[in-house]
């Protein structure tokens, strides 16, 4: 056989695959499920690509370690029942200290009520006998001698006054300065507390009022008080917190260092 028809021979049988093939196409027939594809060689296997990144897959070796979850801290567990409930909180930058609570802790000290002007040192005692005089001679100039000056300047009211006596004139509802000086007399007919004690601002005020509580007076000490004020001016205390009526107070060396009114 020649080569002309060998050649031609192969043509003919390759165009009667063709046309077979071609015919088989266009014939009814179920269709391939993709599970019945071979995989193309040099692909990675199936599971490798339905595996998610994030998502570890389960190992297919029975004996391999089983992978675990990162450890998250605990969550606080609730008081009744230990429940796990929330994540909690971190702790605040600054940690400030409590507050102590002076109500549930802490006492307050006695007031210590003195009455005994012979036990008081002797520059105070002396200068509260020279202010009793002054006040009862009802000559509001009287007042001035014992006034101090420069750094030891007696307060008188709220201070502004240059000049002490007219002070004192300004306190009292009449223009002589009688009234004021029987509130005096009145304020050092009680008794008084030592304040500051062992410090630079020791001093020592009449009345005891200005620091003992109203509602722990006792009847007699009430008595006292309203010798000095009305019982509508104790209401009015008592709604302001505390005693707000006049005070006089003499430092220990026996300088007279205010009269004032207030808290």
């Amino acid at each position: 056989m020649s080569e002309s028809q060998t050649a031609g021979r192969r043509r003919g049988g390759l165009a009667l695959l063709v046309a077979g093939l071609a015919l088989a196409a266009s014939l009814p027939g179920p269709a391939l499920a993709l599970s019945d594809l071979q995989t193309i060689p040099g692909d990675p296997p199936q599971d490798a690509q339905a595996a998610q990144p994030g998502s570890p897959a389960e190992p297919t070796d029975p004996k391999a370690p089983a992978l675990k979850a990162p450890e998250t801290s605990p969550a606080p567990k609730n008081a009744k029942d230990g429940a796990r409930d929330s994540i909690p909180l971190p702790d605040p930058l600054v940690n400030k200290p409590a507050a102590p609570n002076a109500a549930a802790g802490e006492v307050q000290k006695p007031v210590e009520v003195l009455t005994d002007v012979s036990k008081i040192p002797a520059p105070v005692a002396r200068m509260r006998q020279l202010l009793v005089e002054a006040a009862a001679s009802g000559d509001v100039e009287r007042m001035r001698p014992l006034i101090g000056k420069g750094p030891t300047q007696t307060i008188i009211g709220d201070g502004e006054e240059e000049d002490p006596v007219e002070a004192l004139k300004g306190l009292s509802g009449d223009n002589d300065g009688i009234e004021i000086l029987a509130i005096m007399l009145d304020l050092m007919s009680t008794g008084f507390v030592r304040m500051d004690a062992g410090t630079p601002n020791e001093v020592y005020v009449w009345p005891y009022f200005v620091a003992k509580p109203l509602e722990s007076l006792t009847p007699p000490e009430k008595v006292d008080l309203m010798r000095l004020v009305t019982a509508g001016d104790v209401m009015s205390m008592q709604e302001f917190g505390s005693y707000n009526f006049y005070r006089i107070g003499i430092t220990p060396d026996g300088h007279w260092k205010f009269l004032t009114g207030g808290d």
